[in-house]
This record gives C-alpha cells, sequence and structure tokens, in this order.
C-alpha cells in the first residue's frame, strides 16, 4: 500500500479510530490490532511475502530468548551466527543472487569462457526486506551485547517488526528505541497527533509535488542523455539530488509523523542534509538510521579509527562499499560508495571529519557566512556528481553521462524546468525554516495542502524510490 494512494487514506483513518476508541482500554489489543493492520499494508503489494515477515519475526523472537538463556558463551556465538546467517540468508537470496551469478558469468566471459547464465532465477524482491531483516537481526545482536533483554511478548515483538509505518522504507529501527513504546501504554497526545499531521503533510508535499514532479523529467535526461546539451545534462543531476531527497526523507516523514498518530517517536532519519558543510556531516545527516547501523554493528566492531590510520581508511572503504551495495544489486551503488569514501578520506586522515558537529547549517557569525555557503555549496556539488552513479544504469552510462558535460548550451527542455527551480527555491527556504524551527504561516499549509490534492489528481501513483532497496 502506498502512502500516496487512495487506499491509504482510508486504511489510516479506520486504523486511527479502531486504535484509539475501540481497543484503547486494552495494550495487548492495540498492539494486535497494530500487527494486523501492519500484515494488510505489507500484505497490499504481495502477500506471499508476509510468510517472509512471519518467519523472520519467529526465528529471532526464539533466537534472542536463547541468546538470552545460554550460560555458555560458545553456545551465545552459535545462536548469533544463526540468526546473521538466517537474516542475511534472505536478503542474499532475494536481493543478490542473480548479480553473483550474473558477475560470475561476466567475468568468465572477459576471460574467454563462454557461457549462458542459466542458474539466474526469477526471483522478485520483496517490498522493505533491507529494511526489516536489519531489523530483527540488530536486536539479536543487541541481546548477545548485553545491551538489551529479550522481551516475552510475541505479540509486541512482532508489531515492533512489522509496525507499518516504517516497515518498508524505514527508518530502521532499533529495539531498544521502538520495543519499549511497543510494551508500555499509550496515551492520546493531541500536540503529537498535531505535529504528526503536519510531518505527514510535509513529506507528502516533497513526495508527490516536487519529487513526483521530477520523476518524468528525469528518467527522460537519464535515458536519452547523449542527446542534450551539457546545461540540461546539469540540471538533470540536480533534480535527480532533489528528487531522491524529498523522495525518501518524505517517506521518513510521512513514516515518522503518522507513527505519532499511534503515540509511537521513531528515530529521526534526515536531518537536513544539503545544508552540510563536509562529506562527514552529510552521513550524519543522511540516512541516518542506515549510516548508524553500519557504524555501530560493522564500522566499530572492525576497529573503527582506533585500530591506526591504514586499517581505519579500510574500515572507511568497507563500511562505504557495504552501504553501497546494501542500496542495490549493480555496481553502480558499489562505485558510489566508493566515491563517497575516496571524498572522506582526506577529512579523515586529517583528522578533521568530526568538524560541524553543531546543529547550525550556517556560521553565526556574518565574517563566516559567505564561507559557510561555499562549503555547503562544494559539499553538495560533489555529493550531486555523486548521484549520477547511483541513477545511472550502469557504470558507463554515469561516466558517459558525466562526460556529455561538455557545454553549457540551453536547449529547449532547460526551459521547462524553470518552474522546476522555482520548486527547489521553496523547498530549500521551507527547509530552512523547518531547521530553524520558525513557525510556519497556516496559508503556507493550506498552499502545500492544496499542491498536494493537485498532485494526487494526477494519473500515475509514483512508488517510492527506497522501495527498490
Amino acid at each position: 500500500m502506498l502512502f500516496n494512494s487512495l487506499e491509504f487514506f482510508i486504511f489510516l483513518p479506520l486504523v486511527f479510530v479502531l486504535y484509539w476508541f475501540v481497543t484503547n482500554k486494552h495494550l495487548k489489543l492495540q498492539n494486535i490490532l497494530l500487527l494486523i493492520a501492519s500484515y494488510v499494508f505489507y500484505g497490499w503489494w504481495d502477500y506471499r511475502f508476509l510468510s517472509l515477515i512471519a518467519l523472520s519475526t519467529v526465528v529471532d523472537y526464539f533466537i534472542g530468548l536463547s541468546i538470552y538463556n545460554s550460560q555458555n558463551k560458545i553456545h551465545r556465538k552459535y545462536w548469533l551466527l544463526i540468526s546473521v546467517l538466517f537474516n542475511l540468508g534472505l536478503l542474499g537470496f532475494f536481493k543478490y543472487y542473480n548479480f553473483f551469478i550474473e558477475s560470475w558469468v561476466d567475468l568468465l566471459a572477459s576471460l574467454g569462457y563462454q557461457l549462458q547464465s542459466t542458474w539466474t532465477l526469477k526471483v522478485i524482491l520483496p517490498v522493505g526486506i533491507s529494511f526489516y531483516t536489519f531489523q530483527t537481526m540488530s536486536y539479536s545482536i543487541d541481546i548477545y551485547r548485553n545491551k538489551l533483554n529479550p522481551t516475552k511478548d510475541f505479540i509486541a515483538f512482532a508489531a515492533f517488526v512489522s509496525f507499518f509505518p516504517q516497515l518498508v522504507a524505514g527508518p530502521i529501527e532499533r529495539a531498544s528505541n521502538l520495543l519499549p513504546q511497543m510494551l508500555k501504554k499509550r496515551q492520546f497526545d493531541k500536540s503529537q497527533s498535531l505535529a504528526g499531521i503536519e510531518l505527514i503533510v510535509w513529506g507528502m508535499f516533497k513526495k508527490v509535488v516536487i519529487a513526483d514532479s521530477f520523476a518524468p523529467i528525469v528518467n527522460d535526461i537519464f535515458s536519452n542523455y547523449a542527446g542534450y546539451s551539457g546545461g540540461t545534462l546539469i540540471m538533470g543531476a540536480l533534480l535527480f539530488a532533489f528528487q531522491i531527497y524529498c523522495d525518501f526523507s518524505g517517506y521518513s516523514d510521512i513514516a515518522i509523523g503518522t507513527a505519532r498518530l499511534f503515540g509511537f517517536d521513531l528515530m529521526t532519519n534526515f536531518n537536513f542534509p544539503y545544508f552540510s558543510k563536509s562529506i562527514g556531516e552529510f552521513w550524519r545527516k543522511w540516512h541516518i538510521s542506515l549510516s548508524t547501523w553500519f557504524r555501530d554493528y560493522l564500522y566499530i566492531p572492525l576497529g573503527g579509527s582506533k585500530v591506526g590510520k591504514l586499517k581505519g581508511i579500510r574500515n572507511v572503504f568497507a563500511i562505504f562499499l557495504v552501504s553501497g551495495f546494501w542500496h542495490g544489486a549493480n555496481w553502480t551503488f558499489i562505485a558510489w560508495g566508493g566515491i563517497h569514501a575516496l571524498l572522506f578520506i582526506p577529512s579523515f586522515i586529517l583528522g578533521t571529519n568530526r568538524k560541524h558537529l553543531e546543529e547550525n547549517p550556517l556560521g553565526k557569525n556574518w565574517a563566516f557566512y559567505i564561507k559557510d555557503i561555499l562549503k555547503v555549496l562544494y559539499t553538495f556539488s560533489v555529493v550531486t556528481i555523486a548521484w549520477v552513479f547511483f541513477r545511472a544504469d550502469t557504470i558507463r552510462d554515469a561516466v558517459s553521462y558525466i562526460a556529455h558535460i561538455n557545454s553549457l548550451s540551453i536547449d529547449p527542455l532547460s526551459f521547462i524546468m524553470l518552474s522546476d527551480i522555482l520548486l527547489i527555491i521553496a523547498l530549500v527556504v521551507l527547509d530552512y525554516l523547518r531547521y530553524k524551527k520558525i513557525k510556519i504561516h497556516f496559508l503556507i499549509w493550506l498552499l502545500m495542502v492544496l499542491a498536494i490534492l493537485g498532485a494526487l489528481n494526477r494519473d500515475v501513483q509514483a512508488e517510492f524510490i527506497y522501495f527498490q532497496f
């Protein structure tokens, strides 16, 4: 079920009413309702894949208990290994099986051995599998590390795994944050609900008004880049940078806002990343739930930055390459991760990667104002260039796309995109107001609602980009 669909606008109020006015006196009934609603929400795409969520839930529920009850360290490791192998096995089969087979066939072909990829399968990628497998796997890891006690409430755990607002595209919640909220009585909070509605409206505006408006133009430019001028290719990359931001952060805003309607607080997934003054700051503000997941469960266990510069550089490359590969079974994503690693390494070596930890997008002192703006523009520019590899079908296409930016001539399509530039300006201004916590006037919210209704009236309902990951 899509957030930007008529079905969801019927589904959400119905669940809300049942949750607060029918089951509100019984915590167990509320969790059962959330569980059923979550399975209906997910099953709307393909009910067959509900078995994967159910299986993952059962496996990690009992493994969590087994790890906690095991006194023998070796037995604890065995149980953890089963959890990791099971979750990565699911993810690997459905998401990466064909990629490895085809890559192996291509490698042999380059060595002169002509083979057919007869071992590839027609595997359908289950929506959200990258998200809920990481969520359940971290539950087992945290129990193993003695950072979390397992729950014996299976319904609450199942509701945590399948919680519909963030099930298919995050944020990737930690059990230490979301599970305790499942286990305690929730009270209706009017201010929390109103804040949730504002987030839903803001997220819908970013998704259906901005991202979906940019999508057809971006698709056309990237599919036919050889026929466009350098100016249009630059515009295409710029529009995609804002398309993916509005699409993914829009989903996160809707998810967090929807969760607040039911009395839950999800972690922040985006913290105005395009105001970042360095690559390090960008990755502290972009897809936070994933970057912190890899930090806690991959980077730090490898030794982080405390094992010397050379091994530290190895660890940086590991986390960026794996992060890229997490996004999809294509060499373009690995290249995208590698580019970010190369951009990050200089500051890592110089020890400046932890700069700009303050929560202020631009300097408070006018003497540094222009300098900060230039840093923001530089960071955004290199991030946008890297997005070309993320969006392109192949690495060759990405390199060719960039190579074709050899002139700043303007063709007719560029004039059509003037309205999209105005949308970008409006987004940046509104984003900045929200960052500075300046209250947005009621009339602006009304205009956003009207724009959303107009956009929803289009024939096409575009899925969120991160559904494919």
